[in-house]
């Protein structure tokens, strides 16, 4: 049975909730589905959502920030996700588009600039270190986030 995580129950500094997150998505763009998996010492929460209508960019970003948004208070966190697409927008897009009033180098808007704007400030409470994992190699917790995702993607579809 899947525990809550409050990373305040504990004054351990060293604590760090980690995070596993995946979006899916059935056609690109069609029904979607997020997945997070949060672990905090012995403690793991499931959490999932869907959108009927979607890409998987957007369900990718939506379960970052949804692992963020169920954190109850700021937290030292690793978030792991298989979409260099979060990865490298978080750390390394985001400022250039957010000094170009978001857009791109090309001058055009940035997709799902409201989402990354979400992100940001779900990340700003935290104290956050991203990490890539290979999708669908046997990393468990990148699988568990897959089945979640995928799971409420088939929720919606038609």
């Amino acid at each position: 049975m899947s525990q809550p995580v409050d990373a305040a129950a504990n004054t351990n500094t060293d604590a760090v909730v980690e995070i596993s997150t995946d979006g899916a998505c059935l056609g690109n763009p069609g029904p979607g589905g997020w997945g997070a998996v949060l672990r905090y010492k012995d403690k793991e929460k499931r959490i999932s959502g869907s959108d009927p209508d979607t890409t998987n960019n957007k369900m990718e970003l939506t379960a970052a920030i949804e692992g963020l948004a169920a954190l109850t208070r700021p937290s030292r966190v690793i978030i792991y996700t298989d979409s260099t697409y979060v990865r490298n927008g978080i750390t390394k897009w985001v400022a250039g588009w957010q000094a170009n009033g978001w857009k791109t180098k090309d001058k055009k808007p940035v997709k799902n600039a409201d989402l990354w704007r979400r992100l940001i400030e779900e990340e700003q409470r935290h104290q956050v270190e991203w990490r890539w994992v290979k999708g669908h190699a046997g990393d468990h917790y990148n699988e568990i986030a897959d089945e979640l995702a995928t799971t409420a993607a088939k929720s919606v579809a038609r």
